[in-house]
């Protein structure tokens, strides 16, 4: 694999680098680096910003409204934007469903839908979990009946990210009790306006809201909402699954996190004398972070790279636990630093450093904030338990593969 740029690509880094260090808001950075919560106003004026260039929709096909950009130059794009520190996009309607739109959608759902979400006038929720379907989604219980041209939706979604800000909601519903619980699902969507739709919030420990419960009661919904054929939805949700779990990787941002880490620890002291970043057992962790945060980066490029069609499930599977485990490890030696700042803090003898302790504060707070969202990276996108098990039936399926090939003679 040639992890080396072109001219043309290196030209192509330095004119999204120029746009974010000069065109796009600065407010909107220096509010996430701050730690501050976004509101539905600041995602929209990040995601026009991104789109008055022709940037928003990274992952989509020119014909659809997007840059038509291939596996490097994407790379590079959001290698810049993780390195600008500008905000995640929401992905529920960029990056989730207007993906399966434009696949499996018709051409009116492509134009009733895809130039809204282009231009950020509507906002989308996803309705996969519920209260007993969760890591386990094909158990799901959410019924939509068929009654004439409409589906009559009764059930409950939950962990709905931002569904009090939606316009929209995909949903994955049962239309037939199929003896395999994967089949009989279909892939709906519901204007979030409609009668009998009731959206409860859910606080996070970080106290933050972007969780919801979202209650249906006899929800009527045109059967034209229907994406692709009835029953066919488990597949519709393992190509979007496949999307979403790429999407956690954030390969830049993370060496970002880490050359700010290694910047503070130079300047806080160890309880042993001397830095934090000259304590021989905290540097090793920071050096075990810098080489995951390499493999992964490597993962992630050999993915991207790869002749579409041949990456397995298997393979996203790996590269969602360990991007998500990197992160969690990246968001625990923030606190670690910051409880052996304060920790110095009280220490007498290091004389004058509690006069610096408001340094300690400014980056503990949010990184707080960051290392208890991250807790639930474990789950989300499919739970890291549940991405083993496909892992697991991956190798079975290779193993059992092979021992016929042998038995057959086929080398």
């Amino acid at each position: 694999m040639n992890l080396t740029f072109t001219l043309e690509e290196e030209e192509f880094r330095m004119q999204i680098r120029e746009f974010f260090e000069r065109q796009y808001p600065r407010e909107i950075v220096e509010k996430r680096r701050s730690g501050e919560i976004f509101t539905r106003a600041d995602h929209i004026r990040s995601q026009q910003a991104l789109q008055s260039r022709g940037w928003l929709a990274i992952g989509w096909p020119q014909e659809h409204g997007g840059p038509g950009w291939d596996a490097t130059h994407r790379y590079i794009f959001e290698e810049e934007m993780d390195r600008a520190g500008v905000p995640n996009l929401l992905p529920m309607a960029i990056l989730y469903v207007a993906p399966v739109i434009y696949t499996f959608g018709t051409k009116d759902q492509q134009c009733r839908w895809l130039p809204d979400i282009l231009e950020s006038r509507t906002m989308w929720a996803q309705g996969y979990s519920e209260p007993d379907a969760g890591s386990d989604l094909a158990s799901l219980r959410f019924q939509a009946i068929r009654d004439g041209d409409e589906y009559i939706l009764n059930g409950t979604k939950i962990w709905t990210s931002y569904a009090q800000w939606a316009d929209w909601i995909f949903c994955l519903a049962r239309t037939s009790q199929h003896p395999r619980k994967q089949e009989g699902i279909s892939f709906i969507c519901a204007d979030m306006s409609s009668a009998g739709i009731t959206v409860q919030p859910i606080i996070s420990l970080d106290g933050v809201h972007h969780l919801n419960r979202v209650d249906f009661e006899n929800v009527r919904v045109p059967v034209v909402n229907r994406i692709g054929e009835e029953g066919k939805g488990w597949h519709y949700a393992n190509y979007l699954l496949h999307n979403e779990r790429l999407s956690y990787a954030h390969v830049s941002r993370k060496k970002e996190d880490l050359n700010e880490l290694r910047r503070l620890a130079s300047e806080i002291p160890s309880d042993g004398g001397g830095w934090m970043l000259e304590d021989a057992q905290f540097a090793r962790k920071i050096s075990g972070c810098s080489a995951q945060v390499a493999v992964l980066e490597i993962s992630v490029l050999r993915i991207l790279t790869a002749r579409a069609g041949t990456t397995s499930a298997a393979e996203v599977s790996c590269l969602k636990i360990f991007a998500t485990e990197t992160a969690q490890k990246i968001t625990e030696l923030y606190l670690e630093l910051a409880g052996r700042g304060v920790a110095a803090g009280a220490d007498r003898r290091l004389k004058g450093w509690h006069e610096r302790m408001p340094g300690v504060s400014s980056f503990a707070v949010p990184w707080t904030g960051s290392y208890l969202f991250e807790r639930a990276q474990s789950i989300y996108g499919g739970a890291n338990e549940i991405q083993k098990n496909i892992i697991w039936a991956t190798i079975g399926r290779l193993a059992a593969a092979t021992d016929r090939n042998s038995a057959a003679g086929v080398g």
